[in-house]
């Protein structure tokens, strides 16, 4: 199963220093951060504020082309975790109603699906193999007293890196 996720922030891990796009659920109940490259967190980064280059960054050049064959981007779907290595999907739509599947980086689908406006899913036991924290409502006890890694991770982020992450 599937569940619609949205990027909330590209962020610096305050520990490695790299850069660390978190995504969360569309119901709030799922935070997944995924450590990129910094060229990669730069292109999200530039979509999520609406920076316009001089010249088309490379996920610009590829939204560009798709276009010009009539081709568009269904959605992208971070499908797989292996040996801590997420793997994502872009699902492209061409012309005659042919679908196609790419494989491709998260990073890198996430970037195009920001510049084509496609939705962004993560498969629903990707989430839970990945350690994702699951949100529950105040007072249900999730993570009171434990010693939740990424609960400490995510609260330790400072919100102003949250959308700021600047090359």
């Amino acid at each position: 199963m599937y569940v619609q996720m949205k990027i909330e922030a590209v962020a610096l891990d305050p520990r490695s220093k790299g850069p660390v796009v978190l995504l969360k659920d569309t119901e709030g109940r799922y935070t997944l951060p995924i450590w990129i490259g910094v060229p990669e967190a730069a292109a999200i980064a530039y979509a999520m504020e609406g920076v316009r280059p001089p010249r088309p960054m490379t996920h610009d050049l590829l939204r560009m082309v798709l276009e010009e064959v009539g081709a568009s981007v269904h959605r992208v779907d971070i499908d797989s975790l292996e040996d801590n290595v997420f793997h994502a999907k872009i699902h492209l739509e061409l012309p005659g109603g042919v679908k196609r599947l790419i494989d491709s980086r998260p990073s890198d689908a996430m970037a195009l699906a920001l510049r084509t406006g496609a939705a962004i899913f993560a498969e629903e036991s990707v989430l839970k193999r990945a350690a994702a924290v699951e949100v529950k409502e105040p007072g249900g006890g999730a993570g009171e007293g434990d010693d939740d890694p990424w609960k400490e991770f995510l609260e330790s982020l400072d919100p102003e890196a949250f959308g700021k992450y600047k090359m």
